[in-house]
């Protein structure tokens, strides 16, 4: 039986390729073909745009690990999209990959009726993205529905995974070199690999052992942080939530 923290530390790699997979789909590539953006065009312009038409700054406040630079090129490369569109077509660019992707319409109602009580209930703080999301309407059906609050899901541990980071004196490119889980849209990658697709320039650092032990901290802060969130769910709902997650990572 799966406790709220265990739950937590059990759940961060499938939400965050669950949740975040449709970032690098089809579905985003045509929306790219779309709309005229550019992948991380598109990608801030969809992702942030639940912050409204704010300066870059404020998205680079929220994409923590991004260069900032890369941040305001992107962001202001996308503004011929506005925010509110730009957001109803991402939206849906998730929820079409969920009915692509995850399949068994039975799992996915039972992996929407679970964690739709846990992001109603969660707190915003620390997680202006989340609070963002949580906002937009759900879709009815199950695929789509399940797919959204993943994202939303993952959205809450992204911010409170910033908030760790930031107190352990990381900074975001140390925590991109010093990453050490799957929890990416495509699953495990090297430090290297994460720093280059986060458009950091080369030549990288090489982090040292405390850099590592900082990093590593910060992710069992992240599972700490998340651990009250899961806490409404009993322990057959976590245990289920578990199974079902790796399922659909699985499929």
């Amino acid at each position: 039986m799966a406790d709220p923290r265990t739950t937590a530390a059990a759940i961060k790699g499938p939400i965050g390729v669950l949740g975040g997979g449709f970032m690098i789909s089809r579905e985003a590539k045509r929306l790219c073909e779309q709309t005229g953006l550019g992948p991380r065009e598109l990608y801030f312009r969809g992702r942030c745009g639940v912050l409204g038409e704010v300066d870059a700054d404020v998205v680079t406040s929220v994409a923590v690990f991004f260069p900032p630079a890369h941040v305001r090129e992107s962001w202001e490369g996308g503004r011929g999209l506005p925010v509110e569109k730009a957001v109803e077509l991402y939206a849906e660019a998730c929820r079409e990959w969920g009915r692509r992707k995850l399949g068994d319409a039975a799992a996915c109602e039972r992996i929407a009726e679970v964690l739709f009580p846990v992001v109603r209930d969660a707190p915003v703080l620390g997680a202006p993205l989340f609070a963002g999301w949580r906002a937009v309407p759900l879709p009815e059906d199950a695929p789509g529905r399940a797919a959204q609050l993943m994202h939303v899901l993952r959205e809450l541990r992204g911010g409170l995974h910033a908030v760790a980071v930031l107190a352990e004196g990381l900074d975001p490119l140390e925590a991109a070199l010093t990453v050490d889980h799957g929890g990416t849209p495509f699953g495990q990658a090297p430090g290297a690999v994460m720093a280059k697709f986060l458009q950091w320039p080369e030549p990288f650092p090489v982090p040292g052992p405390e850099a590592f032990e900082r990093r590593r901290r910060a992710e069992e802060r992240t599972d700490d942080l998340m651990a009250p969130v899961l806490a409404r769910l009993d322990e057959t709902e976590s245990d289920e939530l578990i199974e079902l997650l790796r399922l659909g990572q699985a499929h």
